[in-house]
């Protein structure tokens, strides 16, 4: 089972169908949507502001969410893959949205719908990175937009592929 441990008042609320690997570890003022996958040593800490994470999300090996105190909290959307050692920092990412490996995502940057965040790519504070884009490098930088290629290929073959394994590791 999961850590899943209650910060000033606050006990993170899980929804149904969900997969927390044993050492994923969820804290405070967190609301996970239905069908999502916490893979293993991830940590979603939301002790100094809130996070919101829609249905069908998947956060991979390693990955953090975290806040800002009191500025900036974390909302995620539906259809989202946050890869193996990202960091989503005090932001908002939107539906349809792959955020590549050990990306960084910092405060009060906006991913909007249907996006792709390369893998090693520092998204800076404040940016917003538009609908329908592929951003990369440090800072990041828009690269091209996405074809349906991108769209299916990844954004929607990861996510559906997470909910996928999520299944192997039932104990059903």
């Amino acid at each position: 089972m999961a850590l899943i441990k209650t910060v000033n008042g606050f006990i993170p609320k899980i929804g149904k169908n969900c997969f927390l690997a044993e050492n994923a570890t969820i804290v405070g003022d967190v609301e996970i949507g239905d069908e999502c996958s916490l893979w293993f040593n991830t940590v979603v800490r939301g002790d100094v502001h809130y996070i919101r994470i829609g249905n069908h999300v998947n956060i991979q090996d390693g990955a953090i969410v975290h806040c800002t105190y009191k500025i900036a909290p974390v909302n995620i959307g539906n259809y989202v893959s946050i890869a193996h050692g990202a960091i989503v920092h005090g932001c908002t990412i939107h539906d349809n949205v792959l955020i590549g490996m050990g990306a960084i995502i910092m405060d009060h940057a906006v991913v909007e719908s249907n996006s792709i965040i390369a893998a090693g790519t520092l998204v800076s504070k404040n940016t917003i990175v538009k609908s329908g884009s592929v951003y990369g490098g440090v800072p990041a930088k828009k690269i091209k937009d996405i074809d349906k290629a991108l769209m299916e290929g990844e954004i929607q073959r990861i996510a559906t592929s997470y909910s996928m394994y999520a299944g192997w590791y039932n104990d059903k």
